[in-house]
């Protein structure tokens, strides 16, 4: 005679056995159950919540609930006031003014979501700091980007998403995927308009060469360089000039500028060749007072257009006009989370 089953052990049985059908009907139908428990969830770290509003906004979505604050030795503290586990987290930080603590407190956010078992993390950084520092061009120098790359990883993200690196092979010092994107198609209707069928978009030095002919060709417009030395961390020389703009419509593309000196130099000797007009995209505006300065004082640029990539605080009296990314970063997350391709982000305008 079989002993009939205590009613926990039937509780445990009945469990096991719908656990195992469902299984069953997930490698049928080709699903993860995992995958399929995923919800989208976008948290804003301290950098740039104004951004992030807009992402959250494009996605149709409210931004989730995070606590953020310092101890009173300046400690951060995260602290995630809603459930986030098997969730598709998204963090959105620029590491923009001032880098240590907005990196740190990313770091500190991607390692709550992790412990508080998120099913995915990835780290939306719409201005990727240290990213200058990516080679050893002088002796006993780090390579600060590759380290903060490792930081990234090693905290826990599992993707990340950035824009206009300033190298670009920064992708290659991480081992998750990286999803980088462009400025460019959401800067350049807007420049179409300034140009017309007479621009030359023109690289201020030759690192900025790749950058600026795929501006011309999405543009339709001629392209040039101007050779640049620095001379140190502030001043830069300008010296020559190869192509023509005489009597056209230029713009001086760059990824970012943070003193101006480069934009200023390169404007000057464009003016002295004959430009008609002179304008600058660029994609990270960190103008610092010094780079505020010299701006105001380069009556040769008409306009620096830019992105809210980092926060703006001053449009120098409409010396500088910003054109959101938010769509383009709010539709890379949507895709992204639905499994979908982002390759063609990089060519429209969304």
């Amino acid at each position: 005679m079989k002993r009939a089953l205590s009613p926990n052990r039937a509780e445990r049985f009945l469990l096991i056995g719908l656990f195992r059908a469902r299984l069953r009907g997930c490698e049928n139908n080709g699903t993860n159950p995992m995958e399929e428990a995923k919800h989208i969830c976008v948290y804003s770290g301290s950098a740039h919540p104004e951004l992030s509003q807009q992402i959250a906004n494009y996605l149709g979505i409210s931004l989730g609930k995070v606590h953020l604050t310092h101890f009173p030795d300046g400690e951060i503290f995260v602290q995630f006031e809603e459930n986030v586990r098997r969730a598709d987290a998204f963090l959105i930080q620029p590491t923009c003014k001032p880098p240590n603590d907005n990196l740190m407190e990313l770091l500190i956010m991607i390692d709550a979501a992790r412990r508080a078992s998120a099913a995915r993390i990835t780290a939306v950084l719409p201005f990727f700091g240290y990213a200058r520092q990516d080679r050893k061009d002088k002796p006993r120098v780090p390579i600060t980007a590759k380290l903060v790359a490792n930081l990234l990883t090693v905290a826990g993200a599992d993707r990340i998403i950035t824009m206009d690196l300033h190298a670009q092979q920064i992708q290659g010092f991480f081992d998750i995927p990286v999803d980088h994107l462009y400025a460019r198609p959401v800067l350049v209707p807007y420049l179409k308009k300034l140009i017309g069928n007479n621009g030359v978009v023109v690289a201020p030095d030759s690192g900025s060469a790749k950058m600026a002919m795929n501006y011309g060709d999405m543009l339709e417009a001629g392209f040039a360089v101007v050779t640049k030395r620095r001379i140190n961390a502030t001043t830069v020389a300008s010296s020559h000039l190869v192509g023509d703009v005489k009597d056209r419509i230029c713009v001086i593309t760059d990824d970012l500028t943070s003193t101006a000196g480069t934009l200023c130099a390169a404007a000057k000797i464009l003016k002295a060749n004959g430009a008609a007009k002179v304008y600058c995209a660029v994609s990270h505006c960190l103008l610092s007072d010094i780079g505020k300065e010299k701006l105001l004082a380069t009556p040769e640029i008409e306009q620096v257009i830019t992105t809210d990539a980092v926060p703006i605080v001053d449009d120098l009296g409409g010396k500088i006009k910003v054109v959101s990314i938010a769509p383009l970063l709010g539709e890379a997350i949507r895709r992204i989370h639905d499994g979908k391709s982002v390759s063609s982000l990089f060519y429209i305008n969304h």
